[in-house]
């Protein structure tokens, strides 16, 4: 083992500093022999330069121009013989000497490896060839959230999430508003790297179905529409732009009525010829939002099935790019109380519901009409086997009783201050330094919490088998 410090000062069972020898970098791992306890992992949490000689007062010279590096240590723990995680109850004696943490001892302490079989491999964690496995069932059962700023390689990421769930075959559904999801049909290209991530391109087309509301967009998606005649005159009226719902639910709901006593299935259309017949001079604004919901061409008399859409071991991308936001919000909002009452029946399999972009289907300030829903399925869907993965740039801007139901959290880089703030009170065990550490991340690099881990983990993310589908268009090649 290497040599790099010394414990100085002050000590506690949970941290120390330590005096380094030899260059050594923040979130960087070292051991410890503790007296009682054995081999323990800590982790720099913070170097700082400091000089050896300290003035009284400003006008007073510093006693030497020498400097030291100080490396502030948080102890993370070792494992008993019930290979339980447990923190030293006494500090580690000053004197003491620091060796750099040898892989066998943070794969042991951290518990990596052992997910090979049911894990959903992500990347190697940071610094070591040492890979990182997430528990798919414990992902499910409580919920992930990935968030990063504006470029910062969510989609690229839960790309590859996606993946591993397909390799498992989980269930999925994927809310997908901008159509970055469809590419995983088709190979990708591997960048060049120079750690060997032990990932090879191919593509998941006989795993993959595809829906849109808007198929002459998306030509390769199958039509997703929903059936007229099982949505109530309050349903519709969500879908307009009217404000002041009163006035035109009365007209909307004879109209209705009138269709249903006549025939089982009927038509917008067949809604609109009715209420043409009436002399009110409100229906009119009432029919010019109905063709509105025409011309999107959602309904049809035989909507698509939610059997359809769930098949187990498949993943099913709702592809909405070129759907305007108020039917995005009807579709999800439509979309996931369906997979909850029939989760809860037991009619469609257990799986995972991913939703991209999700502080507009639940935000934290103001109202979507897929708030509730959300809310719901966030609180409740895992009694039921509905897991929930939500993907956003602005984690401040979700509501926080959804982002605090995630269990397994995956941060990349965030520097928005409030961002900040919101990903702080979400995710336990994060310290002043690990946030420094959040704002600088590059591209590919996150940070990665999991109740399967003792302590939040820096993860390079590995390379997609898949072809991306959310790279920025450039202007100039």
């Amino acid at each position: 083992m290497e040599e790099i410090g010394t414990v100085v000062g002050n000590t506690a069972p949970t941290q120390f500093d330590c005096l380094l020898s030899k260059l050594a970098e923040k979130t960087e791992y070292v051991e410890i022999n503790h007296e009682k306890c054995g081999v323990v992992l800590g982790q720099i949490d913070n170097v700082e330069i400091k000089t050896r000689g300290e003035a009284r007062d400003a006008n007073e010279e510093i006693g030497s121009s020498e400097y030291r590096a100080i490396a502030k240590i948080k102890i993370i723990g070792f494992r008993d013989e019930r290979n339980l995680l447990q923190v030293p109850h006494t500090p580690i004696l000053p004197g003491s000497p620091v060796f750099r943490a040898s892989e066998e001892t943070i794969r042991e302490v951290l518990g990596l490896g052992r997910e090979t079989r049911t894990g959903a491999y992500v990347g190697l964690l940071r610094g070591h060839d040492i890979e990182v496995y997430l528990d798919i069932n414990e992902m499910v059962q409580k919920h992930i959230s990935v968030l990063a700023k504006t470029g910062g390689g969510k989609s690229y990421l839960v790309g590859v999430l996606l993946e591993e769930f397909m390799k498992h075959d989980v269930t999925c559904v994927v809310i997908d508003p901008h159509g970055e999801y469809p590419s995983m049909r088709e190979s990708g290209k591997l960048p060049e790297t120079k750690r060997n991530f032990h990932v090879s391109p191919r593509g998941y087309s006989s795993k993959i179905q595809e829906f849109s509301p808007d198929i002459k967009t998306n030509p390769a998606a199958r039509p997703l529409r929903f059936t007229l005649s099982s949505m109530d005159a309050r349903d519709i009226i969500a879908l307009t732009t009217i404000k002041n719902v009163r006035q035109y639910l009365t007209h909307l709901r004879k109209a209705i009525d009138t269709l249903r006593q006549t025939k089982g299935k009927y038509t917008i259309d067949e809604i609109i010829s009715i209420l043409e017949t009436e002399q009110e001079y409100v229906v009119g604004t009432l029919i010019n939002e109905l063709e509105y919901l025409k011309d999107v061409e959602i309904f049809a008399e035989v909507g698509t099935h939610v059997n359809d859409i769930v098949v187990k071991g498949k993943t099913s991308i709702i592809n909405l790019r070129g759907t305007p936001p108020d039917i995005q919000e009807l579709i999800v909002t439509r979309l996931c109380n369906a997979l909850f009452e029939l989760r809860k029946i037991n009619k469609i399999p257990p799986l995972m519901l991913v939703v991209e972009e999700a502080h507009n289907f639940c935000p934290q300030q103001g109202q979507a009409a897929s708030s509730k829903i959300m809310r719901t399925i966030a609180s409740e869907g895992r009694k039921f086997g509905l897991g929930l993965c939500i993907i956003s740039q602005r984690p401040a801007k979700i509501d926080k009783n959804v982002l605090s139901q995630c269990n397994t959290q995956i941060i990349l880089k965030i520097t928005n201050p409030n961002d900040l703030k919101a990903v702080c009170a979400s995710v336990e065990g994060i310290t002043t330094g690990t946030m420094d550490e959040i704002q600088s991340l590059p591209i590919g690099t996150a940070l990665i919490t999991s109740p399967s881990l003792p302590i939040p983990v820096f993860v390079d993310i590995r390379p997609r088998e898949t072809k991306h589908g959310g790279e920025a268009v450039k202007i100039i090649e």
